[in-house]
C-alpha cells in the first residue's frame, strides 16, 4: 500500500508550507481546505513546480458527515493506498475578550480545531493501526501553552488537542503510530497579518516573527523514520518567547 499524506487546512500559511515539505518527502499530499480552493490550487502548483504530486479534497473538518463522506469518497479511489501521515492544522481565530464572547465565536473556534481533531483522526485510525505504521501531527499553539490575552476559547481548543495527543499518543503507539504536537510561535501568515509585528517581535529573544517553512521543517522530522521514538510531545517553535 502507498502511504499518503494528509494536510488539514493545507491551502495557506502553514498548512501549505506543511504540504510542500511533506511533498518533498516523498509523499502524495492530500490538500483539505474548507471554502478557498484557488489558495489551494496554489499550493498544488507549488508541489507540482517541485515534481510531487498531490490533490485536493475540499471538506469542513468540523463537520463529522462531510468528514465521513469526503475520506470514504478518496478511499473508494485509492483502494490500494491509505493515508498514513496526518497533519491537523486547521484552525481558526475569533479573538475576543470573555466577557464579550459570543457563543458562536467560542463554539466555532472549538469545533474546528479540537472536533476536526476528532473526526478527522478517529476516521483514518484504523487503516494506520491495520499497516502498523501512521505519523500524526497536530498543529497546536503558543495560545495553547501560555495562553494568551482575548484567546480563550483558542487558548482552550488548542490546549485541549495537546491532551488529546498525550492520551492518543499512549493508545496507539504499541502499533507504530507516533502522535505529536507542533506549538508555533508567531508566524508571519494570513492568521497573523492584523497583529502588531513591530511591538511583539520586541518580546521575542530572537527578534522576529518566525516563517511558515521552519514549522514545516519540524512536521517534515516528526514524520521521519528518524522520530520513531519520539511520540507524546509537544515541542515549541516560537523564537524562545515562552520556554
Amino acid at each position: 500500500m502507498s502511504r499518503y499524506a494528509l494536510v488539514t487546512g493545507g491551502s495557506r500559511g502553514i498548512g501549505r508550507a506543511v504540504c510542500v515539505e511533506l511533498a518533498r518527502r516523498g509523499y502524495p499530499v492530500v490538500i483539505n481546505y474548507n471554502s478557498n480552493t484557488a489558495a489551494a490550487e496554489q499550493t498544488a502548483a507549488l508541489i507540482a513546480a517541485e515534481g510531487g504530486t498531490s490533490e485536493l479534497l475540499p471538506f469542513d473538518v468540523a463537520d463529522a458527515k462531510a468528514v465521513e463522506a469526503a475520506l470514504e469518497k478518496w478511499q473508494e479511489k485509492h483502494p490500494d493506498d491509505y493515508i498514513a501521515v496526518l497533519i491537523n492544522n486547521a484552525g481558526i481565530r475569533h479573538d475576543q475578550l470573555l466577557v464579550f464572547m459570543q457563543d458562536g465565536e467560542w463554539e466555532s473556534v472549538l469545533n474546528t480545531t479540537l472536533g476536526g481533531f476528532f473526526h478527522v483522526t478517529r476516521r483514518l485510525l484504523k487503516d494506520m493501526m491495520t499497516s502498523r505504521w501512521g505519523r500524526i501531527v497536530n498543529m497546536a499553539s503558543l495560545s495553547g501553552v501560555k495562553g494568551l490575552p482575548g484567546q480563550a476559547n483558542y487558548s482552550a481548543a488548542k490546549a485541549a488537542l495537546i491532551g488529546a495527543m498525550k492520551a492518543l499518543a499512549q493508545e496507539v503507539a504499541p502499533r507504530g503510530i507516533t502522535v505529536n504536537a507542533i506549538a508555533p510561535g508567531f508566524i508571519s501568515t494570513d492568521m497573523t497579518k492584523d497583529l502588531d509585528e513591530k511591538e511583539l517581535k520586541k518580546m521575542i529573544p530572537v527578534g522576529r516573527f518566525g516563517r511558515p517553512e521552519e514549522v514545516a521543517a519540524l512536521v517534515g522530522f516528526l514524520v521521519s523514520e528518524d522520530a520513531a521514538y519520539i511520540t507524546g510531545q509537544t515541542i515549541s517553535v516560537n523564537g524562545g518567547l515562552y520556554t
